[in-house]
């Protein structure tokens, strides 16, 4: 009987001691996520662009060509875009575009911004290679090749680089600086005769050709072509349009 009492005793001993525990807080995270998503701000990063005019571009007050320049921004600036124009509102040497307003050099102005680029300029003596794997870093869609023809005794080499635009100044600027032929070339005029051959006007001592090759269909650019020829060495760079993109491709031959 003692025992079935000490039972009981120790029974409602625990049960009392249960009773009086406190259950511990629980923690609603959901409401903490929603309370960070309500009060997080996501702002959308600026767009940035890059001068490709070799002679640099104007910074002007208004947006038209005529207004007062407030600066001159290099070749190969990054500027930072306020406001882009969409629509084609004027045609600059058979490039068309608008007026972008953009800040440089903590000035804000308007700038053409068919001198402006999404792909940043190749520096100087860089190699092809190298370039387009730089670019593949933002543009996965760029794509780089190279492969060897030709004889022993007369080599050639190819090297390919597709950009994704449809823009001809654009791939033309970019195979400009990046194969390096003469800065007095400039972009060739959309609207022109169907086949038109443009010569160096200060070819350097020894260059038996120097001369820009420009292919047209009822004003419409077909292929952009640099010929280089000297004593035992040829080259070409030809630009076409691919579907939604730009064939860059330099060919070398040893003679």
């Amino acid at each position: 009987m003692k025992k079935v009492v000490l039972s009981l005793l120790v029974v409602s001993i625990v049960i009392v001691s249960c009773k009086n525990e406190s259950p511990e807080p629980k923690t609603d995270n959901s409401v903490n996520d929603i309370a960070l998503a309500d009060t997080e701000k996501v702002e959308a990063s600026p767009e940035y662009l890059y001068v490709t005019a070799s002679s640099g571009l104007s910074l002007r007050e208004f947006n038209n060509l005529n207004s007062d320049r407030l600066a001159k921004m290099p070749y190969g600036t990054k500027v930072k875009v306020i406001t882009p124009e969409k629509n084609l509102t004027m045609n600059v040497g058979g490039i068309k575009g608008g007026m972008n307003e953009i800040e440089f050099n903590q000035k804000k102005g308007f700038a053409f911004n068919g001198y402006l680029s999404k792909f940043f300029p190749p520096e100087k003596d860089v190699k092809v290679k190298a370039y387009a794997e730089e670019l593949q870093v933002f543009f996965p869609g760029v794509v780089y090749s190279e492969s060897a023809a030709g004889t022993a005794s007369r080599p050639s080499n190819t090297e390919t680089i597709t950009i994704p635009t449809t823009q001809w100044h654009e791939a033309f600027f970019v195979a400009q600086q990046l194969f390096d032929f003469p800065k007095e070339f400039d972009f060739p005029n959309p609207e022109g005769k169907d086949e038109q051959v443009i010569e160096d006007s200060k070819p350097k001592r020894g260059v038996w050709t120097s001369e820009l090759r420009i292919s047209r269909e009822e004003n419409i650019l077909q292929k952009i072509a640099y010929v280089y020829k000297a004593k035992g060495f040829g080259s070409s760079v030809t630009i076409t349009k691919e579907s939604e993109t730009m064939k860059i491709e330099k060919t070398e031959v040893v003679e």
